[in-house]
């Protein structure tokens, strides 16, 4: 095995849409779970996360959609500051640095990422490539976007390891040819990926 593919939304870092949701329920007069499928589970949302729409368009039709009178800013603000790391994984991660190629792969949009790299740069900086969905023009599971990913392996399918924390994804990855490790926060990481043949190095200092 050469290359480790990271999913980055519960696995390297933990994520909760409500903590927005709560921050912008004082500019709708929409319950959350209505706000949530506007904002979340709507067809801007997939555009989004595909790079089909920039950060601007989907401002407007966020608060459009949403009925809020926030500005830009305020929406930004509210809409991004959702993540906290997980130590575990966060720890691992430079002890595999050197040893193995790392590589993000996650569905995300720019908002998001544009906020999660500077907020673990200090993580991010061991990774040799950060693919994403909106770069990539597909969302996992989509064949696609594991495609895209490929391209950064600099190695074939049998050389990849992929985490996740979604069974569909785990087995889209398996389809493409890499192995894959089901992630559940609380799981021993290391130890799984050890018996794919992924040793990590010493503690991080």
């Amino acid at each position: 095995m050469k290359t480790v593919f990271f999913d980055f939304g519960n696995v390297v870092a933990f994520f909760d849409h409500q903590r927005a949701l709560d921050r912008l329920a004082r500019y709708t007069d929409l319950p959350s779970a209505e706000l949530a499928l506007q904002l979340y589970g709507s067809p801007i949302e997939d555009d989004y996360e595909k790079g089909r729409m920039s950060t601007a368009e989907y401002v407007r039709a966020a608060k459009l959609n949403g009925r809020l009178g926030c500005t830009d800013e305020e929406f930004l603000a509210a809409y991004v500051d959702i993540f906290w790391r997980n130590d575990p994984v966060c720890e691992l991660i430079p002890r595999l640095a050197g040893r193995y190629r790392l590589v993000l792969a996650s569905n995300t949009n720019e908002a998001h990422f544009g906020k999660f790299t500077a907020q673990f740069a200090d993580v991010l900086c061991y990774f040799d490539h950060l693919a994403t969905s909106f770069r990539a023009g597909a969302r996992k599971p989509h064949p696609d976007f594991f495609a895209y990913c490929q391209r950064h392996a600099n190695t074939d399918p049998a050389g990849c390891v992929f985490v996740d924390d979604l069974p569909v994804n785990v087995v889209a990855g398996r389809r493409h040819g890499w192995a894959g490790v089901l992630y559940r926060p609380g799981d021993d990481l290391a130890e799984e990926l050890g018996r794919l043949g992924i040793q990590a190095g010493g503690p991080s200092r």
